[in-house]
């Protein structure tokens, strides 16, 4: 298919090379546009604009930071939505289920493009291995056609109902992982004031009932900070903040998650925002402030 991609983070980056090497053409967009260099390396086509990258393509897809990113994507000038002959858009962005409904009803009056929202689980390994867990929401006019492109990377692509499904379970998702990732701190932090072999711990719980994904990815990651990122604690923070905003609107108590919000706005506040979600130990463990401090400062100086 024509595909066009806006969004090209570490994420996106990795979901068109997953596209490409499956025979699809892919017209890209980024805000920085030397991030499209690689990908035009590998056989991309780079646009100047959203409303260029989407004009002719029979889907867009798109993966960006929040709700006013994705509006001003779609929506502002020169926006995806500006295009004639778009048939569905899917969106890979994390974002609250009532920004998703308000954009999907904004995008059909003015194109009579139906609106998927994709977000997804697995980080940047799942999308370059091509195992992404995808949770979609929206009309099943296109699903075929939708499950075709997203089968790319995704490994796992559920259609869970109206729009806003989709974000809806992602909000799902975020909670068990942000609350796994916290007590895995604490854990470690306990661990190491009470002589346990720490890279051990891992290893030992295998197989248990406190085995999951989030303990065998993170913890070694809190005991030795990596120089790339998997994922910013910022970003968490932000999905842990509309989960507990969307938990008061729709009248649901949530405890551990405002537990776990507080615990990721303190590592916030200790200047960790940017750094890994990993460094979140840093809480409970002070002395591995230094060391994730280190991390954040590699991937400034990586960046610039």
């Amino acid at each position: 298919m024509n595909i066009a991609f806006c969004g090209l983070g570490l994420m996106g980056s990795a979901m068109v090379r997953r596209l490409l090497a499956a025979g699809h053409s892919v017209r890209v967009w980024n805000r920085s546009a030397a991030k499209a260099d690689a990908l035009v390396a590998l056989g991309a086509s780079r646009f100047d604009t959203p409303g260029q990258a989407a004009q002719g393509a029979d889907a867009v897809l798109t993966c960006l930071y929040d709700a006013d990113s994705v509006e001003a994507v779609v929506f502002g000038p020169d926006g995806i939505a500006s295009a004639t002959g778009l048939r569905w858009l899917a969106d890979h962005s994390s974002i609250s289920p009532a920004a998703t409904r308000a954009f999907a009803q904004r995008l059909h009056e003015l194109c009579g493009a139906d609106w998927i929202d994709a977000p997804v689980s697995g980080g940047i390994g799942g999308a370059e291995a091509g195992t992404l867990a995808i949770m979609a929401g929206g009309p099943e006019r296109h699903w075929e056609e939708v499950v075709a492109v997203l089968s790319a990377y995704g490994g796992n692509v559920t259609h869970m109902g109206a729009a806003g499904s989709g974000q809806a379970t992602k909000l799902c998702n975020q909670t068990i992982v942000a609350a796994t990732v916290a007590a895995v701190a604490e854990a470690v932090a306990f661990a190491a004031r009470n002589g346990i072999a720490l890279d051990k711990l891992a290893p030992a719980l295998a197989g248990g009932w406190a085995d999951s994904k989030p303990l065998q990815v993170f913890l070694p990651r809190m005991l030795q900070a990596q120089a790339q990122s998997i994922g910013a604690l910022s970003t968490m923070l932000k999905d842990v903040d509309t989960v507990l905003a969307n938990a008061a609107a729709s009248g649901v108590t949530m405890t551990v998650t405002a537990s776990v919000q507080q615990l990721l706005r303190r590592a916030q506040d200790q200047g960790l925002g940017e750094a890994e979600l990993s460094a979140v130990v840093s809480v409970p463990w002070p002395e591995r402030r230094d060391s994730f401090l280190g991390q954040l400062a590699q991937l400034r100086e990586a960046r610039t």
